[in-house]
């Protein structure tokens, strides 16, 4: 695969303050800390990106984690000013954010799309386009979409956040593929293991 097409950053989309760290709202932010607790990344904050920022060794190279603390709405603006300022391509990015379309739990990965009204995705589409790698989290839906806002402001039950843990889990066990820019086998790898339970 071209180096142009690997991945060199992934970003998880949440809300900073300690009030939203166990909102489904924040389970990009659950991703992106489940991948530095894999690879033994430390995430320090970095004024320049208004972002916590990690990185760790993949093959010959380094693979980058951000996590904007701008609130999920103004997301953009920190992944344009660290890609701009690493020359990372849109191709080269992963974002991972919570996803009210699929059910809780499950874990989907999808290029370029639709935002569906989630204002991480609004914002970064504003700054960067939409060619770039998702990574959805199910967290499920409210209902109506009247309860959207306040639905994924809030934590999930015990049993709904086990879920959501294990598809995080099973995103992490596909990276290697990801990083590769092999998608197809990384979709295959997740979807399988989702609909068999592992």
């Amino acid at each position: 695969m071209p180096a142009q097409h690997r991945i060199r950053l992934i970003a998880g989309l949440g809300n900073p303050e300690e009030k939203y760290v166990q909102t489904r709202h924040n389970a990009g932010f659950w991703f992106a800390d489940a991948v530095a607790t894999q690879r033994g990344a430390v995430f320090r904050y970095q004024e320049k990106f208004k972002g916590e920022v990690a990185h760790f060794s993949f093959e010959d190279g380094k693979v980058w984690l951000l996590k904007p603390q701008t609130y999920m709405n103004r997301s953009g603006a920190s992944l344009h000013a660290f890609a701009q300022f690493y020359k990372i391509s849109v191709q080269q990015l992963l974002v991972a954010h919570d996803e009210i379309d699929l059910p809780n739990g499950s874990a989907r990965i999808k290029h370029a799309g639709g935002h569906g009204g989630h204002n991480g995705l609004r914002s970064a589409f504003e700054h960067l386009g939409q060619d770039f790698l998702r990574l959805r989290l199910g967290v499920g839906h409210p209902g109506h979409k009247d309860d959207v806002t306040d639905y994924v402001l809030k934590k999930p039950g015990a049993e709904e956040r086990r879920e959501i843990d294990s598809a995080v889990d099973r995103a992490c066990h596909v990276l290697d593929e990801l990083l590769k820019g092999d998608t197809e086998a990384a979709m295959r790898q997740l979807h399988t293991r989702a609909a068999h339970g592992v």
